[in-house]
């Protein structure tokens, strides 16, 4: 009969082998991160992690992040062992078309993973905004006696992960926040793609972590398992963010490839794994096998597990009888969904000829909003007075604060979007976080990863064309409204009133599928006259038609987006005086029109017009599918300049009569 030491042993060769023959039978894949910190994992998930296979979604579990996606075999390993709906098959299907098992983590698809990982640093960064949730919500909710809001976050974070600017970001702003709820366990095995990390990774991570403020540990052996819990354990006694650097051997166990860049991306091949496992006396025969007795042994995670939610599920209907509202509340906001008559709280703006910015009035929409929904939750990349992104009734989250909803997330745009990500998916929240739109470059692979799983978020980007005028072409974002709309499942959204503005915010805040851009002017743009023009509620369907001008049935079409909107109507009047007719179209949203039925969309972009004039600040690219064959663009082929605003929109064409003469030069 086995010791308890041997079934560790040999529960620990289970994970090392389940992880590499699946990157063998797929002959794709990376191996030496399974490998190397396979101890690791079994430490955390059998010793700390509290899950609930039987329910993933489980609200009050802890949370377990692989930041280094790139090893996905060892949580698909780590799922079905523990009694995750994965089966076996899926494993033995691992990259394969239609499996479960992708070669990065994938949240949505897979039951368990609780993030989408693989760019490096994403998962980091997504920890410390599942940390800040936990954190917040446990200050809103909990009482004496009743903490139903009390989980751990732990991850297993790379060199890699380490090298990339977002875990920096993220690492410090951790550490100011002192979110002592968060677990870090490094592989520090010292290998990278290129070879070793002296390379070009040589600073003192265990400084630079002190330096930030958090809790630093080493363990020597990272296959010393009571070394490892005692580390984490340790970590739970202290009130910073904490990070365990383990030193270990990636590809461990593998007779050539051992502590060498060979054993990171590639399979290894049937004969080195078979050497490996004839050494560490394992059956060479059958490729993924699992004893009997090491299979008991993790499905305790799944009895466990349920006795974990058993018991909280009892502690809240304590706190039910006890603090009715708040239990009723959390219920609600665990589940998703939003309060019966929070729509009413949306302003409506009367018309006004100065109007306002559309980040101001966003400001305003904000600070409405937020006395119904108490889940929001944001802020701005040190760009607060400026976005307009300050919720006027909360105090500030800090490590003094933990009820505050407000974020400063500092000059760190990058960390900032990948934050944001893990607020979204610790669910409870409707996190946004705010920059200017030229800085969504600083963010993108945290704005991709956030369409690419359907987190959702909500950006908000301002200063968002050349009318933020004199701080030049470095600050005028010429090429980002294509960037953005070339995203697959990212709704963006440009307003161009205050109005819109209120619908535009509808729009996100309803949106539980993905994330959600809104894209916001500087200028102050007047406020349109309703009673004249058509409801801003016809954003909701990306575009619709403002009005129809002139006699007749439209002969021309002019559509626009954002400030331009003014332009387009301006524009659409002196062409009525030449004695055109013309449809003005509003047309904040590609995506959303996108999702229109063809009927709806051929109501407004009417197929017998084909004079159509599309005006956009911004690059011409993607609007030819709206304009058809005869349409012309009013856009830019070339950066902004520095100057006054009105002037540069004079100097770029973006007048009245530019519009009405190019009209006229292609249409008559």
């Amino acid at each position: 009969m086995s010791t308890n030491k041997d079934l560790e042993t040999r529960a620990i060769k289970t994970l090392r082998y389940l992880s590499v023959d699946g990157v063998q039978t797929a002959d794709s894949g990376h191996p030496g991160l399974p490998m190397g910190t396979a101890a690791i994992a079994y430490t955390i998930w059998t010793r700390h992690l509290k899950i609930n296979p039987s329910n993933p979604n489980w609200f009050n579990r802890d949370r377990f992040v692989l930041s280094g996606g790139h090893g996905s075999m060892l949580i698909y390993s780590l799922l079905h062992l523990s009694g995750f709906d994965l089966s076996l098959d899926e494993l033995k299907h691992f990259r394969q078309w239609g499996s479960l098992t992708p070669g990065h983590p994938e949240y949505g698809l897979t039951p368990g993973v609780e993030v989408t990982t693989g760019p490096l640093g994403q998962g980091f960064a997504n920890g410390v905004g599942m940390a800040i949730a936990e954190a917040h919500m446990a200050a809103e909710f909990n009482e004496s006696q009743f903490d139903v809001v009390d989980h751990y976050v732990y991850a297993i974070v790379t060199d890699g992960d380490l090298m990339e600017g977002v875990a920096s970001e993220a690492a410090s702003l951790a550490g100011t926040l002192k979110l002592g709820k968060l677990i870090y366990l490094y592989d520090d095995n010292r290998i990278s793609i290129d070879g070793s990390t002296d390379l070009a990774f040589t600073e003192d991570r265990a400084k630079r972590f002190e330096a930030y403020g958090w809790h630093v540990q080493h363990v020597e052996d990272g296959n010393d398992v009571d070394a490892i819990d005692k580390a984490i354990n340790a970590a739970k006694q202290d009130p910073r963010p904490s990070i365990i650097v383990c030193r270990t051997h990636i590809g461990y166990s593998l007779p050539t490839k051992q502590d060498t860049a060979g054993a990171h991306g590639s399979p290894p091949g049937w004969s080195e794994i078979d050497a490996s496992k004839e050494a560490q006396d394992w059956p060479v025969e059958p490729h993924f096998f699992i004893p009997e007795d090491v299979l008991s042994l993790y499905r305790n995670i799944q009895v466990n597990g349920e006795k974990y939610e058993t018991e909280w599920n009892e502690l809240i209907k304590k706190y039910q009888e006890k603090y009715p509202e708040k239990a009723s509340e959390l219920s609600r906001r665990i589940r998703g969904d939003l309060p019966a008559a929070w729509e009413k709280t949306l302003p409506v703006f009367p018309a006004d000829a100065k109007g306002m910015a559309t980040r101001v009035s966003s400001g305003k929409v904000i600070n409405a909003i937020a006395k119904e929904l108490p889940e929001m939750m944001g802020g701005s990349a040190d760009l607060t007075p400026s976005t307009k992104t300050w919720m006027n009734e909360s105090g500030t989250f800090s490590a003094s604060d933990r009820a505050g909803a407000n974020l400063h997330f500092g000059v760190r745009e990058h960390g900032m979007g990948s934050v944001v990500n893990g607020m979204a998916v610790h669910k409870g929240l409707i996190p946004y976080g705010a920059t200017f739109l030229v800085f969504s470059d600083y963010m993108r692979p945290a704005i991709r990863v956030s369409a690419l799983s359907h987190y959702p978020v909500v950006w908000v980007f301002t200063h968002d064309s050349i009318g933020l005028g004199e701080d030049g072409p470095t600050h005028q974002p010429v090429e980002h409204l294509a960037a953005l709309r070339a995203i697959p499942h990212l709704v963006t959204i440009r307003p161009a009133d205050a109005n819109e503005v209120s619908q535009a915010w509808k729009a996100a805040v309803q949106r539980k599928d993905g994330p959600t851009v809104l894209v916001l002017s500087r200028q102050d743009l007047p406020t349109i006259d309703r009673s004249v023009y058509s409801s801003a509620e016809g954003l909701l369907k990306g575009a619709y038609v403002l009005a129809d001008m002139g006699k007749g049935d439209p002969e021309i079409i002019l559509m626009a987006t954002g400030s331009e909107v003014q332009l387009a109507i301006a524009a659409a009047k002196a062409l009525v005086e030449k004695g055109k007719s013309v449809r003005v179209v509003s047309f904040p949203s590609w995506e959303l029109f996108n999702k229109q039925s063809k009927e709806y969309q051929d109501s407004v972009l009417l197929p017998s017009v084909q004079n159509r004039v599309a005006i956009e600040a911004g690059i011409k690219q993607g609007w030819e599918k709206w304009l058809g064959e005869k349409g012309i663009m009013i856009g830019l082929d070339h950066y902004g300049a520095s100057a006054p605003a009105e002037v540069l929109f004079e100097k770029f064409g973006f007048t009245v009569e530019h519009v009405v003469d190019q009209t006229l030069k292609f249409f008559n």
